[in-house]
């Protein structure tokens, strides 16, 4: 997708409040890949992502920011801890499971593609292949041998949905799960991945609903339709030149320079992570990936530590640091509102399934971004997640006495109801003002 950078904060303001600085730069880091794909191929290979650094506390927008930005151009993400791989030695999997995961990712999205490509295609062999099925089920049902005519009432009632629900038998191929051989040890071969690759299709017969047996038969079909070494090649190329990877709880994995202990081993996981960063090959069951091009945003409180005290090397990596600020009562007050999918929208939408209309007033909103930034203040600042649990005491009594048992009602929430909801910390704050 053709954006600008302009146009990139526009789309990002509409799901998340502020943080301008940390928008602007992972704006003009997409919008210089578009740039480096309109270069001439020699001078391509030398033009590497600036990799970004976000700081900032919990729940201000750091991940959401590199959530949206790949969903806005439809680029292959994921996020990853850094935690996973530390502490006392490898807790999880080995560092470079973070670009198989995308390759995965990729891979999915290519394939997801191409089903919706030959989707009017399957359909009719589809539909013919259940037809069939549910025309034996109803002759063992009955005995008798259909006319033309029941035949075409048969497929009347299929495509009106009025058989979804009928179990059927069908036979459908599916491909043997391979043992997971030593999986996620650090540098260790999968064999179950290996096995994969010799392993064929097994018919298997299935007693299931027409609607389940839909999915599992476009499933098959779409199988015998796929060239998977172009979509392998496609799903490489995507995550070597538009893949975003996001490393959050970075300052977790940074020490302050001691000699022994954990701190060596937070040392060890930065360093396995700068090779991931800087360039290297991947392989992959899908063919051998280069990092060289993929967009690293990593992400931290560090409320201990600094990047600073992150090794030179890994520093080097992320040239682009942005510190993303506090959330103010004018900020909550805007997230409870403004967003399209903003918290208030949510809960009305969860509550209108049981004929609940709920309303928000605007000093409503007004007394929860107080409070929101109140209990951020004097207890610990979770960000904006602090408002779901205020929308969740809101609206507690609400939620349970709705049982959708009656006709659409209007529930208005003003200032005076979240005032008596919240009058136990009001008086806390209030409190306050005498405690020197």
């Amino acid at each position: 997708m053709n954006l600008s950078p302009k146009q990139i904060v526009e789309e990002l303001d509409k799901y998340i409040v502020g943080q301008t600085d940390a928008k602007k730069a992972v704006a003009v880091a997409l919008r210089n890949r578009y740039r480096r794909s309109k270069l001439p191929a020699e001078i391509r290979e030398d033009i590497t992502p600036k990799n970004i650094i976000l700081k900032g506390p919990t729940g201000v927008g750091k991940t959401e920011i590199a959530r949206r930005l790949a969903k806005l151009v439809k680029a292959p993400f994921v996020k990853i801890e850094a935690t996973k791989y530390t502490e006392v030695g490898y807790v999880g999997r080995d560092v470079e499971s973070m670009v198989r995961d995308l390759v995965e990712v990729a891979v999915r999205m290519v394939k997801d593609e191409k089903k919706q490509e030959v989707e009017h295609k399957l359909k009719p062999i589809v539909d013919k292949k259940l037809i069939d099925a549910i025309k034996k089920s109803k002759d063992a049902q009955t005995s008798n041998i259909a006319s033309e005519s029941i035949v075409e009432d048969y497929e009347g009632n299929y495509h009106s949905g009025i058989y979804d629900d009928l179990v059927i038998d069908i036979d459908v191929k599916e491909m043997p799960t391979p043992p997971p051989f030593m999986d996620g040890m650090p540098g260790a071969i999968n064999l179950g991945d290996m096995l994969s690759g010799f392993m064929k299709p097994m018919s298997k017969h299935k007693r299931i609903s027409v609607k389940h047996a839909r999915e599992l038969l476009y499933a098959e079909e779409f199988e015998k339709t796929l060239d998977n070494e172009s979509v392998c090649q496609e799903a490489i190329r995507r995550a070597e030149e538009e893949g975003i990877i996001f490393i959050d709880e970075m300052d977790k994995v940074i020490g302050k320079g001691n000699s022994s202990g954990p701190e060596v081993s937070r040392e060890g996981v930065q360093r396995d992570i700068l090779p991931i960063v800087e360039g290297s090959t991947v392989a992959t069951k899908y063919g051998n990936i280069k990092t060289d091009f993929i967009l690293f945003i990593a992400a931290g409180a560090f409320h201990v530590s600094n990047i600073e005290d992150m090794i030179p090397e890994l520093q080097g990596r992320f040239p682009i640091r942005v510190d993303l600020q506090n959330l103010k009562k004018e900020d909550f007050k805007q997230i409870l509102a403004t967003p399209k999918n903003a918290i208030t929208f949510q809960y009305a939408s969860l509550l209108k399934v049981d004929n609940i209309d709920l309303k928000f007033t605007d000093d409503a909103l007004e007394e929860l971004a107080e409070i929101a930034e109140q209990e951020n203040e004097t207890a610990e600042n979770l960000g904006a997640r602090r408002l779901h649990t205020l929308l969740e005491c809101l609206t507690e009594d609400i939620s349970f006495n709705a049982s959708g048992n009656h006709p659409l009602t209007e529930v208005v929430i003003d200032k005076t109801y979240v005032q008596n909801k919240f009058k136990d910390q009001k008086k806390r704050y209030d409190l306050k003002k005498y405690i020197l």
